[in-house]
């Protein structure tokens, strides 16, 4: 029982790494990645389908992204549905593929995105500590109920403790890696 309280906190704190990786993904900095489009559908014959389903994204250069659609008559449907995302992309086409130019960040966008990162970042510790609490809370009711001895509920919390605060620096050092990457020019 004891060790599924602390894998279960371990496993919660994972995800909400991943999480942050994911929602990084969705952060725009200098270069292009295909990643920013991952959350775009396109209208296919009336059914929703993501971008990466109905053409080939490819990034052939640092500050554009190509998309070669499967079907030609897809094209409109794709830039309607990039200009419709709230990601403030312009496509443009040439009858064959649709381009996306992604300006150069301005100073004040690159802050802003620095911040939204930040908040990005103190939501994950948030999941972070919500996974300590509740680990710790089943590791009290553990030992007033006698399944568990004091030292052990000691023991557990400082094991949880620790943990805790390794995945919280490791936030720290994703999130710093990413305002890195978007201060970039």
């Amino acid at each position: 029982m004891y060790d599924d309280i602390i894998k279960k906190a371990r496993t919660g704190m994972d995800k909400a790494i991943d999480a942050l990786r994911k929602d990084f993904t969705k952060v725009r900095t200098g270069r292009a990645s295909t990643a920013l489009l991952d959350d775009i559908r396109v209208d296919y014959y009336g059914t929703p389908t993501p971008l990466n389903q109905v053409g080939s994204l490819t990034v052939p250069e640092p500050r554009m992204i190509t998309i070669q659609p499967w079907e030609k008559n897809l094209i409109s449907e794709i830039e309607k549905a990039i200009q419709k995302s709230d990601l403030g992309l312009n496509p443009s086409s040439d009858g064959q593929v649709v381009r996306i130019v992604f300006p150069p960040l301005t100073e004040e966008r690159r802050k802003e995105m620095g911040k939204l990162t930040k908040r990005m970042g103190e939501d994950a510790k948030i999941a972070i500590r919500n996974a300590r609490r509740d680990a710790n809370e089943a590791l009290k009711k553990l030992e007033k109920s006698k399944e568990i001895s004091e030292d052990d509920l000691k023991r557990g919390e400082k094991d949880v403790q620790e943990f805790t605060d390794q995945f919280v620096k490791k936030v720290d050092e994703l999130v710093a890696g990413k305002e890195a990457e978007i201060m970039e020019i």
